[in-house]
């Protein structure tokens, strides 16, 4: 039984409808792309990952990716998050997410590149 139905239009020529887990992963990735503040009238949504991609890879700045994920994935009911490690890149920032959500996947791992050129948040 389908619990969540959207739809995406981002790399897709015909069937644009998510089910899922397809469609969380890709409301992940959203709100990941999406620059704090960028929406009209809502400050509160988006994040500021994709400023950081630029910062020099100290401790402070990972412990601030990982707050910032933290609370990106707070704000989705659907997912829980149960593992979170973050990797320097030569083109940005990996992380690897270990989710359970409430479509009943368990441990799933995403892994996430934020990438400097791109200046996108992209499932690797």
């Amino acid at each position: 039984m389908t619990t969540f139905i959207g739809y995406n239009t981002q790399g897709q020529e015909r069937d644009f409808t998510l089910t899922d887990y397809q469609l969380i992963v890709r409301d992940l990735l959203n709100s990941f792309n999406i620059r704090q503040g960028e929406l009209p009238g809502r400050p509160d949504v988006g994040s500021a990952l994709l400023d950081m991609v630029f910062e020099n890879q100290s401790p402070e700045v990972e412990a601030a990716i990982q707050n910032e994920i933290r609370r990106i994935i707070k704000l989705d009911p659907r997912l829980a998050l149960k593992k979170l490690l973050v990797y320097p890149n030569e083109n940005g920032i990996l992380v690897q997410i270990e989710i359970d959500t409430v479509t009943g996947v368990s441990n799933a791992q995403l892994n996430i590149l934020f990438d400097q050129r791109q200046q996108r948040a992209i499932a690797v």
